[in-house]
């Protein structure tokens, strides 16, 4: 476990951020190696089911992982303060939340999933493969729910270590059980989401085992739990508006995907790899952000709100030079990327066009995500869910859908970087205002 709440900030972000950056390397790793796999061994028509599958698991989930988030902000803030007794109940109160919230999922995501393809306009050939997908990923979705709460309290502690190492393990499992069940045993697309439930499960089994021998706050037991209505309240409070904001992206990129599938099988393929890509450019924001708003939890909670400005300095600039090194990558190297997946000249093409779009405004994006992590952080979500649901839902979709109709695929990759722009003036313009440190969980009179 690592006290944010001492030591030279930008160097206690850098090496805290680094593990998580590590390990989502390897889990988009062993998402890039799936696309390949679905790409090069099964088909463009598996790889487009596939895609369109991946936006309906996001809204499946987005809620519940906003509520965790909220969670883990509370357990940052209670660790920088030193209440360990409110830590764990804190941790007991976020694992009853997620299984009884990941069974309620699957149940209502196999109950609907007909009726969301044929929202979504999903082409009649794609539907048997995405449902075969789908529903075999909805149905671990306890076992993944389990893996990535160990993870996300562990970093609440301070501790990105540890998952890292259990990330590890799955990205290899899933790696080999990817062959296996593809190119052994022929099971097509089933196989593919067959492999990242088994590795998510076994990941997380012997993640608990790990943790019930070595760690001093964290105990897994169905004896002693204890639900705290006041955490989860506050949980509540806190995690709400970040799911909602979730959420709204997730339907978002639902929305997005349903003028992809009017070009056809060949764009919603080369959305599906270009994506893969994007997702991977954009690891660098997303976890320094998520150690910020972990080191902002714990500095306001250990009352040292000085620190908090050093780190919002130190992290924009950590996140901008490694966005415009990926940006150089993908403009030189973005046809040979998408090639990786596809030999389809046409899908190489759409994908490409995407990465030279998107990849022009990454340290826009960089930007406005390590801005929100500050109010995430000090507990304060509400306003980014907001600038969220109007960047989203007033810029991006209705501009994506209009320059569509005129300028063709390329006119939907616009609308991102769009609501992009308007997100990151937004943030900061409230980041200077400073409302968000009246949120922090742990009050100090007299500073905030």
């Amino acid at each position: 476990m690592r006290d944010l709440s001492k030591g030279p900030v930008g160097r206690q972000i850098f090496f805290f951020a680094l593990p998580m950056l590590l390990g989502n390397v390897f889990q988009q790793m062993y998402n890039i190696v799936d696309t390949i796999i679905i790409g090069q061994y099964i088909g463009t028509e598996a790889l487009a089911a596939a895609g369109a599958s991946f936006p309906v698991i996001f809204v499946l989930i987005s809620l519940v992982i906003g509520i965790t988030t909220g969670i883990t902000i509370i357990i940052s803030q209670y660790y920088g303060a030193k209440d360990f007794a409110a830590v764990r109940r804190a941790i007991d109160t976020a694992f009853i939340f997620l299984f009884f919230a990941s069974i309620g999922l699957t149940i209502l995501g196999l109950v609907f999933i007909g009726d969301i393809w044929r929202l979504i306009g999903l082409p009649e050939h794609l539907v048997p493969d995405a449902t075969l997908y789908f529903s075999i990923y909805a149905g671990g979705l306890v076992l993944m729910f389990g893996y990535n709460a160990t993870s996300a309290v562990l970093r609440g502690l301070g501790d990105s270590r540890t998952p890292l190492y259990f990330l590890i393990i799955s990205s290899i499992l899933n790696i080999g059980f990817d062959l296996l069940f593809v190119l052994v045993f022929g099971w097509g697309i089933g196989g593919v989401a067959f492999a990242t439930v088994l590795a998510q499960g076994i990941a997380f089994a012997l993640s608990v085992i790990y943790l019930n021998h070595t760690h001093k706050l964290i105990r897994f037991s169905l004896r002693g739990l204890t639900f705290d209505s006041a955490i989860f309240r506050k949980s509540l409070r806190i995690g709400i508006p970040t799911g909602m904001q979730h959420t709204f992206v997730s339907l978002g990129m639902l929305a997005l995907i349903s003028i992809v599938n009017r070009f056809g099988t060949n764009t919603i393929a080369a959305y599906t790899i270009a994506w893969r890509i994007d997702s991977f450019a954009a690891l660098p924001a997303m976890n320094f952000g998520l150690a910020l708003t972990t080191f902002v939890g714990q500095n306001l909670g250990a009352n040292r709100p000085e620190r908090v400005k050093q780190g919002l300095k130190a992290t924009l600039m950590m996140t901008a030079a490694l966005s415009l090194s990926v940006t150089l990558v993908a403009w030189v190297f973005g046809k040979q990327l998408m090639g990786v997946f596809t030999s389809d000249p046409q899908v190489i093409a759409i994908g490409y066009g995407y990465l030279v779009i998107i990849s022009s405004f990454y340290v826009v994006f960089s930007s406005m995500f390590v801005t929100q992590a500050v109010m995430r952080g000090a507990g304060d979500t509400l306003i980014p869910m907001f600038i969220t649901l109007v960047a989203l839902w007033l810029l991006r979709i209705p501009a994506a859908h209009y320059l569509s109709e005129h300028f063709g695929v390329q006119g939907i990759w616009w609308g991102i970087p769009i609501a992009w722009v308007f997100g990151l003036v937004a943030s900061y313009t409230y980041y200077r205002t400073g409302r968000w440190k009246r949120k922090a969980v742990i009050k100090h009179s007299g500073v905030l």
